[in-house]
Order: structure tokens, then C-alpha cells, then sequence
């Protein structure tokens, strides 16, 4: 089952990228543990670093290009925090995987058209990999499923970290 987080993001954030995945993912777990009697409960964030700045969600198409201009050319790091709850013991392991992007360069007439997409509204940093944006990245330092948002690997490692401090449940 999948259920919206209840919280504001732009409320909890840190200017330390590992602290702001690691403590908004596990709030968005927490603020839907009331919800599931049983089962994993999995909160997730994902955020864009350039220079030492946290590129979240874009306001306006304005402000994604503006985005997109800076990352053009640029190498950037994605992070993605992970949280797993046990909804029965209340029991939880976290952590957080860091990527590596290079965007390649952009015309401005590029930018725009991707934008006017509408793929990069509802994105950090506003690109998807996933989509129309996989044309924008040049190369990818580490985890490609980090980029998309979910680490495969560093949950399979999360899950097997709480089955064992659950004793296997």
C-alpha cells in the first residue's frame, strides 16, 4: 500500500544533505505508522546537491530552467535517504546512498523544451532520469537507482539489517 507522507518537507529540512534524507525519510515513515498494524513501513527522500546547495522540488517552470541551466554542464550528487519501520515492534534501521551526475550541456532551447515537458515539476533538481530526462544525463557515478529515487541495493541491505534486530520477523 502506498500512502502520502503527513508532513510539510519544507518544514524539517537541514542544510546538511545526509541529515535532510535521513530525517525527512523518516519522518514520512513515522507520520504513517498509525496507518499499518504489520509489514515494513518504507519512507523515502530524495534531494540534489550542487555546490553545497540542497536543489529541491521546482516552484515554477521559471525556476526549473534555472535549475536545469546551473546543473548543464555541472556534476551534482543525488542523495536518497531510506527509513524501514517494523509496524509491529516499532523497531527501524535507516540509511542514506549518494550518486554522482554529470548533465551534459544545454541550449537554452533545449532547457526550455524539456520543461515544457512537464517532467521536471514534480522532481528534485528538476530532471527525471527516468523519463525524457535520461537525454540530459551524461554519466552516472554510482547508484543508477539512487537517481530514480530508490536505492535497490541499500534496501535490500535495510531490510536484511531489520529482519535481523526483529530476530527474523
Amino acid at each position: 500500500m502506498v500512502t502520502e507522507p503527513d508532513l510539510r518537507e519544507d518544514e524539517h529540512g537541514d542544510d546538511d544533505p545526509v541529515r535532510h534524507v535521513l530525517g525527512l525519510s523518516r519522518l514520512k515513515a513515522l507520520s504513517v505508522r498509525d496507518k499499518a498494524k504489520d509489514g515494513y513501513i518504507l519512507g523515502a527522500d530524495t534531494i540534489v546537491v550542487l555546490d553545497g546547495e540542497i536543489l529541491e522540488k521546482p516552484g515554477s517552470e521559471d525556476e526549473a530552467k534555472g535549475m536545469l541551466a546551473r546543473l548543464a554542464g555541472q556534476t551534482h550528487h543525488v542523495y536518497t535517504g531510506l527509513a524501514l519501520i517494523d509496524a509491529a515492534t516499532g523497531k527501524e534501521a535507516g540509511g542514506y546512498e549518494k550518486s554522482g551526475v554529470r548533465i551534459r550541456e544545454m541550449t537554452p532551447e533545449e532547457i526550455e523544451a524539456y520543461v515544457a515537458t512537464g517532467e521536471p515539476m514534480d522532481k528534485a533538481g528538476s530532471y527525471g532520469i527516468q523519463g525524457y530526462g535520461a537525454a540530459i544525463v551524461e554519466r552516472v557515478e554510482g547508484c543508477y537507482f539512487n537517481v530514480v529515487g530508490l536505492p535497490v541495493v541499500r534496501l535490500l541491505k535495510l531490510i536484511r539489517e531489520l529482519d535481523s534486530i526483529c530476530g527474523g520477523s
